[in-house]
C-alpha cells in the first residue's frame, strides 16, 4: 500500500491477505502523528500507554475517556494517510451502553477505530459495538488493562491449554465482528498459530516475526523507555533524525528484519 490515500481498514485488511506486513505505533500529538504519517507508518494508536510515557503513572488503569478523545484530536490533525486507532481505557466498556456512549466520542475525536481487551465478557461487547457501526480492534496475551490481576508484566499463554484458550477467544472475537486484533507477549510459535488461524489482521507485540504486522509504544522505539521490554529494539540508535528512526523502524517490519530473533519469547 504505497498509496498517499488514507488508509481504511480494508486496505490493512488486504495488506494481510497480500502477504504485506503492517507497522504500527503508538502516538499522542500531531506533530510526531505528522512524522509517523510521513515515514509511512499504517496505523496510529492513541494508546492508554500514555499513562505511563506521557503521565508518569505506574500502569495504565488512571487513563480516563477524555485523555484518549483529547489526544485522538491531537494525532488526527497531524494525518493524511494513516489509520487512526484510539484505545479504550480501564473501566469504560465494561457494559454495552457505557461502551457505546465512550467510543462514539473516540469517534468524534477522530478514531476510525477503537481497541478493547479482553474475551469472555468482552465478546458481547464488541459485538454490541460492532452491530451499531463502530469498527473495533481486540487485543489479547498480555492486557495491560489487567496487569494487577495477571500479577505483572508477564508473557501469557505459556501452558498449552492456556495458548488453545486464547486461539479460542480469538477466533470469538473474529466471529462477533472484531476486524483486528493486537496480540501481546506471548511465545513466537502462538503468534505464528494465531495469525494463520484467523482471516483478519493480526498486530504483535512481543509475538513473535510471524504476525501479520508489528506495534510499539513511540518512547519505547525511540530509547526513552525507562522499563524497556525485550521485544523492543531502539530505532533512534545510530539514526540521525526522529523521521528517519520511523522510517527504519517501517523498513525493518514490511522486510521481516523486525522482530527479530531476540525480540521473540519462546
Amino acid at each position: 500500500m504505497n498509496s498517499n490515500a488514507p488508509l481504511t481498514i480494508k486496505h490493512i485488511q488486504q495488506m494481510k491477505q497480500q502477504g504485506e506486513k503492517i507497522a504500527m505505533l503508538t502516538c499522542y500529538d500531531a506533530a510526531f502523528a505528522r512524522t509517523m504519517d510521513e515515514a509511512g507508518v499504517d496505523v496510529i494508536l492513541v494508546g492508554d500507554s500514555m499513562g505511563m510515557v506521557v503521565q508518569g503513572m505506574n500502569s495504565t488503569t488512571a487513563v480516563r475517556v477524555d485523555d484518549i478523545a483529547y489526544h485522538t484530536r491531537c494525532v488526527a490533525r497531524g494525518l493524511e494517510r494513516a489509520l487512526l486507532l484510539a484505545d479504550m481505557p480501564f473501566g469504560s466498556y465494561h457494559d454495552e451502553a457505557t461502551a457505546m456512549t465512550n467510543a462514539v466520542q473516540l469517534l468524534a475525536a477522530g478514531g476510525a477505530m477503537v481497541k478493547l481487551e479482553g474475551a469472555g465478557p468482552m465478546i458481547a461487547i464488541v459485538k454490541y459495538l460492532v452491530s451499531r457501526g463502530v469498527p473495533v480492534c481486540g487485543h489479547l496475551g498480555l492486557t495491560p488493562q489487567s496487569v494487577h490481576q495477571l500479577g505483572g508484566f508477564k508473557v501469557q499463554a505459556r501452558e498449552t491449554e492456556a495458548a488453545r484458550r486464547l486461539i479460542d477467544d480469538a477466533l470469538a472475537l473474529q466471529a462477533v465482528g472484531a476486524q483486528m486484533l493486537v496480540l501481546e507477549c506471548v511465545p513466537a510459535p502462538l503468534g505464528h498459530e494465531v495469525s494463520a488461524t484467523l482471516d483478519i489482521p493480526l498486530i504483535g507485540i512481543g509475538a513473535g516475526a510471524d504476525c501479520d504486522g508489528q506495534v510499539l509504544v513511540m518512547h519505547d522505539m525511540l530509547g526513552l523507555g525507562s522499563r524497556v521490554p525485550r521485544f523492543v529494539a531502539n530505532f533512534m540508535q545510530g539514526r540521525e533524525s526522529i523521521g528517519a528512526a520511523f522510517e527504519s523502524y517501517v523498513s525493518d517490519v514490511r522486510s521481516g528484519r523486525f522482530p527479530a530473533k531476540e525480540h521473540e519469547y519462546a
